[in-house]
This record gives structure tokens, C-alpha cells and sequence, in this order.
């Protein structure tokens, strides 16, 4: 398709996912020959001093002979965080367990009685 005297590329399919301030676009596009290729972009709208808005980009382009290494690359590092993150909660688990200690109600009412006794 020409539009203003540039080759346009077929989308062949286009995903944005919303994150707060962010926004990623995952555009599926082809080359020329047929090969397919993905680009990710990364969008976070900024307020100039003049109270304009602009968007700050950032692109990857992944082409399919790079997929595989890509996909595991990113699984192992999700698979990383999760991991942080179960030993984080662990380690803040037993902190809390040792900083509480285990109180039946029946003993709160005793304090009480021992204390008017003596």
C-alpha cells in the first residue's frame, strides 16, 4: 500500500494492553517477503512545562529468528520475580511469626485475676 510515497506494512494483528501510565502496543507485522515480525512498543504519555502533551516511545523489533530465545528469556525471567517474590513473602512471614506470640482468651481473663489477688 504506497500513502505519501512510503511502503506501508500490513499489521496482521495489533494488541495494546493498558498499565497505569504506560501503554504497550504488540503490532504483528510483515516484511516485504512475507516474514513475520513483532514490535513492541512501550508509550507513556508526558505533560510539557507548557501543559502540552507528547508521548515518549520506546520500540523493540523481534523478528522470528529470535522468537524462541525471546520467549524463553522472558518466561525465565518472570519465573525469576515470582520466586523473589514467594522468598520475600516467606521472609516476611517468619518475621512476623516471631515478633507475635500465641494467646488463647482464656489467659487474658487470668492476667486480670492474678493481679486482684496479690
Amino acid at each position: 500500500m504506497e500513502e505519501n510515497g512510503t511502503t506501508e506494512k500490513e499489521e496482521i494483528y495489533a494488541n495494546a494492553v493498558r498499565a497505569g501510565k504506560r501503554t504497550y502496543f504488540f503490532d504483528v507485522r510483515a516484511t516485504r517477503n512475507n516474514d513475520y515480525y513483532l514490535t513492541i512498543t512501550e508509550s507513556k504519555k508526558r505533560f510539557n512545562d507548557d501543559g502540552s502533551v507528547s508521548y515518549q516511545k520506546h520500540k523493540i523489533f523481534l523478528y522470528k529468528e529470535d522468537f524462541e530465545k525471546f520467549s524463553n528469556a522472558l518466561g525465565e525471567a518472570f519465573r525469576h520475580i515470582i520466586d523473589l517474590n514467594r522468598e520475600k513473602s516467606e521472609e516476611l512471614e517468619s518475621k512476623l511469626n516471631g515478633q507475635f506470640t500465641d494467646i488463647s482468651f482464656e489467659d487474658l481473663g487470668n492476667d486480670e485475676e492474678m493481679s486482684s489477688k496479690a
